[in-house]
């Protein structure tokens, strides 16, 4: 069945009412509660599934009565009644999809952000930048917060790593989407002859985890304590202040070196290592972190990729879905909407078509 677990949803949530009707459920608190809280978590998509039930039965109607009937009235304003329910229907079964796919519990969390620069030299930690400039203005545009917690700059004032946190409500899941490899094809300020230069940067995307959602030992962390220095390496502070944890039954490491204070660099530290540790706990490869890390983001060669960025063609392709969109500067400046819409949608169909 087509919607057998919209129907199973629907089923249930007419048994709940059922249920919440009968005395010993309606003097009893807690399991009315309980109860309530399903009926409420299920309404949305019983409401939906029943209003496409009313019309397909409206539509099994009016062409039963266009079998019947030989008035030659009745059965053109049938006709032109069945066009009209069957596009009504089309849209109702399109919006369903939405209710068949299961909810991601990261959804909406906060996010952690990991920018890289592979290969490509300098130019490639200048796409770094760039990358990291456009999810900076992406989260301006949506009112998040963003919150820098290590980076290493390169002499060209682009960065050979970049790791900071995006705050704000449904963070994960718009960004979701864009980790891997980013490609760029665009001619180098230092390219004389003007040859296109080809360059790659990485991006993990990494949900911000709670304490209670990943158990982490504190003997087997280390801690060190060293002086954070400025861009390129410059304004070394007095004070140490950097803060780098290690995970010795991993191996992972988090540094914060952004904040003045050793004790705020501890905590956003640690909030990059329980991430890390949580994504791989996820993708049970917790033996061969450093393994896993590199199936989300690649190695930064430049053969893998899961976007160009076309600068002669002004064009940037998404391989995962093949679309292409247009206005690179646009694009880099924060306006990914259009892009993380057409991901969300492709992904949206293939979990409705699999359901």
């Amino acid at each position: 069945m087509k919607y057998e677990k919209l129907e199973r949803m629907y089923r249930r949530y007419l048994e709940i009412e059922q249920l919440m009707s009968q005395p010993e459920f309606a003097t009893n608190s807690a399991s009315l509660q309980s109860l309530g809280k399903e009926h409420a978590s299920l309404q949305p998509a019983a409401t939906a599934y029943a209003t496409y039930l009313e019309a397909e039965q409206e539509l099994a109607d009016v062409q039963t009565l266009l079998n019947e009937t030989t008035d030659s009235d009745l059965r053109h304003v049938a006709k032109e009644e069945l066009l009209s329910l069957e596009q009504r229907r089309d849209q109702l079964a399109e919006s369903l999809t939405a209710f068949m796919v299961e909810t991601d519990p990261n959804d909406e969390k906060n996010v952690i952000v990991e920018i890289r620069a592979g290969t490509g030299g300098e130019e490639a930690s200048l796409f770094a930048a760039d990358l990291f400039r456009m999810y900076n203005r992406y989260a301006q545009r949506q009112n998040w917060n963003v919150e820098v917690i290590d980076s290493t700059m390169s002499g060209a004032k682009g960065f050979k790593e970049i790791v900071f946190e995006i705050r704000g409500h449904g963070a994960y899941s718009r960004l979701k989407y864009e980790r891997g490899v980013h490609r760029v094809q665009r001619v180098p300020s230092t390219e004389a002859s003007g040859r296109i230069h080809t360059s790659a940067a990485t991006v993990a995307i990494l949900p911000e985890v709670e304490d209670v959602e990943i158990d982490i030992n504190p003997d087997e962390i280390r801690t060190d304590i060293f002086h954070s220095g400025g861009a390129g390496g410059q304004n070394v502070n007095k004070v140490a202040t950097a803060v780098r944890l290690t995970h010795l039954p991993t191996g992972v490491v988090a540094i914060c070196q952004d904040e003045r204070s050793q004790l705020k660099n501890r905590l956003k530290a640690m909030a990059v290592l329980r991430a890390r540790l949580f994504d791989a706990k996820n993708r049970e490869q917790s033996d061969r972190i450093e393994q896993d890390r590199r199936s989300q983001v690649g190695s930064g060669d430049r053969s893998e990729k899961m976007r160009t960025y076309n600068f002669p063609q002004d064009r940037i392709t998404d391989h995962r879905i093949g679309q292409s969109f247009h206005n690179i500067e646009r694009v880099l400046d924060g306006e990914l909407d259009e892009l993380i819409d057409a991901l969300n949608a492709a992904a949206l169909q293939q979990a409705g078509s699999t359901s």
